[in-house]
């Protein structure tokens, strides 16, 4: 199949389809992280088993133990070094055992595409109380596109080896309406990173799914506005690229040569 797809179903969770493999990032299939709560969209809908799953950190909100556990099947679980012992200890022997480690640089082979590790400018670790440490990735795949999974990061200097990419799926906001500079994009340090990284199209996640109880008062005029701005920042500072704002759900085709399929628009086109 000569042809790429995207499917955001909310936060970093993205079912992407590329010259029939499927693979599926950061999986989130619930309503409740702790204390976030979803408030855009419905729990995802998997078309099927997934060919495999690349978790980019330890992060409760990317390596999430129970929507992995829901999972149909038993999908190859890409994860960072160091990740594997941590997966088998919450999910089983069994799990651990599906586990490919890699690190920056090193990649990994799922059917017809090629998956590698590139590096995330993001804490690893499970989090401050936890002794759990791995590196934190991203990931390009490359099959009949190319395309960049950020998973969380802050900007790098290694960006620019990343391109040119057809497709980049980069994170624009958090899970509330402010986000700790460290380790993370906002919308202006986003559009600088379709910049470097030189991608024919990008989708914005990481924003607008999951809000922090007691705060949906906040979020009518909060919740789209990481995506909407980082469409207008890319548009000053990476003319060349074009933005694909994705509803939850929604689904963004890449045909050969960096065209679209006809019901995919630009941002703004849906006003």
């Amino acid at each position: 199949m000569n042809r790429t797809s995207v499917t955001w179903w909310g936060h970093s969770t993205v079912w992407l389809a590329d010259s029939g493999v499927s693979l599926l990032t950061d999986p989130l299939l619930t309503d409740r992280v702790v204390h976030l709560r979803r408030r855009a969209g419905v729990a995802p809908r998997l078309p099927g088993t997934p060919d495999a799953v690349l978790l980019s950190h330890l992060h409760a909100d990317h390596c999430h133990l129970p929507s992995l556990r829901a999972l149909p099947g038993e999908p190859l679980l890409v994860v960072p070094r160091g990740a594997a012992g941590f997966i088998a200890r919450g999910l089983g022997r069994a799990a651990g055992d599906r586990c490919v480690e890699l690190a920056p640089g090193e990649s990994t082979t799922v059917g017809a595409v090629r998956v590698r590790a590139v590096p995330a400018a993001h804490p690893g670790g499970r989090g401050p109380w936890s002794r759990q440490q791995a590196v934190a990735l991203g990931f390009v795949v490359e099959g009949s596109a190319r395309t960049w999974y950020a998973g969380d990061t802050g900007l790098f200097d290694a960006m620019t080896d990343l391109g040119p990419l057809d497709l980049a799926l980069i994170p624009v906001g958090g899970w509330g309406p402010t986000l700790a500079p460290h380790g993370h994009l906002d919308p202006a340090a986003a559009a600088e990173a379709l910049r470097r990284v030189r991608a024919a199209w990008a989708v914005p996640v990481h924003y607008g799914t999951f809000w922090p109880a007691g705060l949906g008062r906040l979020r009518p005029h909060l919740f789209a506005a990481p995506g909407e701005e980082f469409a207008r920042q890319a548009a000053r500072t990476a003319p060349d690229s074009r933005v694909r704002l994705l509803a939850h759900g929604a689904e963004l085709t890449v045909r050969p040569g960096g065209a679209v399929s006809p019901d995919a628009t630009l941002a703004g086109d849906d006003a």
